[in-house]
């Protein structure tokens, strides 16, 4: 048996059901004979973008492997791979290699000595027979421990190699910690002691489905909780206890609680201070849970570290919280403070919410889309810039995944994969992403992607005819050149390449539209929304 039909084989028996790929690599045909289905892309970004979505919305169960070309595959794949490691999503990369016998050749390109920064393992397998041993320990790093890429090289000739029929190979089971008990209790004794503790919640709560948990634990103590933009969705923000996400945009509805909060309680949070994270204030006593020992006092110095599952972990504080004595007791004075927050917050922007002003506010559209849908199944993503900031404090996720958050890494373009991969993997769900007309630019070729594979998503472009809110950085460069200003009629772009598309002007259109969109959709074509839209400075 040759080594590429080995690879294939134990895809197989972890479950692979998709290979997101772009030629030429042997990978693709050997797949494909062991019913592997081949999602084949426009751009090598795009498919790890798709394996990216697909780990993420299955929580790491499943998950996303891409196989590119050595060489000038595994050239263009790294910004993907890269995304990938910054917001921690569990994807298996399988690139071909130059022979061996051509390494350190100028200019062959070698994974193994570029990816070593943006994956949690990369080698290289330099032998056939090792590729059992070799694949089982990618797919335990895959599914144990902090949720990041990782990356088996494949040079030419091994990949041709033969071997022996019979290996033997095991897939791994998960590794998950629980918390040392003593932590737990002093966490706990802590928390119980503060006057006003509030929950900050991170992705790793959404990794290991611990949703239900989250909300026992937030009853019991009658704990505020705010999520982070990648934890967004983690507990329902239709919850009386819910404060709302916050990252680089989102801080009126959660400003007035960190503000006062004498202890923060992360969960399943990195607790980073990068540009897109809320940062915490000084002064107040910190408990951190994360499943990486690496986030511990990663930027902030943690009194009480908890290592471990957010699952487990949860449990533990559970039951701790009720050996101590504490919770059980209703706050009403602290739901009403919540609803009176969010009241007052909302007043101030509905009129944005609901202009009826020509072109169309992207509030309005953000508005009309939550209102429309039906939220229990529907998955929503941004993209990067405006789109992003305007989307996440106002889009109320009531499931978990029901908003796909990132953004440690803010390339434009990323939110058509992520939710390309996230359809795959959970396609009884309106899948939606909304993105400018710069986003579409840098991946909208592979909406054809979407309807050749026939993945029926919806992309909404909020077309606004410029780069957001660039002339501020950019006075001269638009003043003189026009610099930020782009053009394009994507509706008719998107009819060129197989899907169902719509230009909407007029902002009584926009609830229409998007049922005429979902008809189309569930006749399994993609559909796109071109929404005309003015440039809108103002953010929460």
């Amino acid at each position: 048996m040759r080594a590429n039909e080995v690879v294939a084989k134990i895809l197989k028996l972890e479950g692979v059901e998709y290979l997101f790929c772009f030629p030429a690599n042997d990978l693709i045909e050997a797949c494909a004979k062991v019913d592997i289905r081949p999602i084949m892309t426009r751009t090598e970004r795009t498919l790890i973008n798709m394996a990216h979505g697909y780990s993420l919305v299955s929580n790491g169960k499943r998950l996303g492997v891409g196989c590119v070309q050595g060489g000038p595959g595994s050239e263009n794949a790294f910004a993907g791979v890269a995304h990938a490691f910054a917001d921690s999503a569990p994807v298996l990369m399988l690139p071909g290699g130059i022979s061996q016998s051509e390494r350190s050749i100028p200019p062959g390109f070698e994974s193994i000595r570029h990816y070593g920064g943006v994956t949690k393992w990369v080698a290289e397998i330099n032998m056939a027979e090792r590729i059992p041993n070799m694949m089982h320990r990618a797919f335990h790093l895959l599914r144990s421990g902090q949720p990041g890429p990782v990356m088996l090289e494949i040079p030419s000739n091994v990949m041709s190699d033969d071997v022996d029929d019979d290996f033997e190979y095991k897939p791994p089971k998960p590794a998950k910690p629980a918390a040392n008990p003593d932590d737990v209790s002093a966490a706990v004794k802590a928390l119980l002691a503060s006057e006003n503790p509030l929950l900050h919640v991170g992705q790793g709560v959404l990794y290991a489905e611990a949703t239900d948990e989250l909300v026992e634990f937030a009853e019991l103590l009658q704990l505020p909780v705010m999520t982070t933009m990648a934890g967004k969705s983690a507990f329902p923000e239709n919850h009386p206890l819910s404060i709302g996400a916050s990252g680089y945009k989102g801080l009126e509805r959660v400003a007035p609680f960190l503000d006062r909060a004498d202890l923060v309680f992360g969960l399943g949070s990195g607790f980073s201070t990068q540009v897109m994270c809320t940062n915490i204030p000084p002064g107040k006593i910190l408990v951190q849970n994360s499943i990486s020992e690496t986030d511990i006092s990663k930027e902030y110095l943690i009194d009480y570290p908890i290592l471990g599952d957010a699952k487990l972990v949860l449990r533990q504080l559970i039951e701790e919280v009720k050996n101590q004595g504490g919770g059980g007791e209703s706050n009403p004075k602290l739901v009403q403070e919540i609803k009176a927050v969010k009241d007052k917050w909302l007043n101030k922007w509905m009129p944005k919410l609901s202009s009826d002003e020509v072109p169309i506010n992207p509030y309005r559209v953000i508005w009309d889309l939550m209102n429309t849908v039906d939220r229990t199944k529907t998955m929503v993503t941004h993209d990067s810039g405006n789109p992003r900031d305007q989307m996440m404090p106002f889009f109320q996720s009531i499931i978990p995944h029901g908003y796909i958050g990132w953004g440690k890494s803010t390339q434009l373009g990323f939110g058509l994969g992520v939710i390309m991969g996230a359809k795959l993997a959970a396609p009884q769900n309106l899948a939606v992403n909304i993105m400018g007309d710069a986003a579409f630019g840098m991946a909208g070729m592979d909406f054809e992607t979407a309807a050749r594979e026939r993945i029926p998503i919806l992309t909404i472009i909020l077309n606004n005819s410029a780069l957001g809110n660039y002339k501020s950085y950019m006075p001269v460069s638009t003043e003189r050149y026009g610099t930020p200003y782009l053009s394009g009629d994507y509706a008719k772009v998107a009819e060129g390449l197989g899907g169902y598309s719509e230009r909407v002007e007029d902002p009584a259109e926009i609830i229409p539209a998007i049922n005429r969109a979902q008809k189309e959709i569930e006749a399994e074509k993609p559909a796109l929304l071109e929404i005309i839209t003015r440039e809108e400075g103002e953010f929460s």
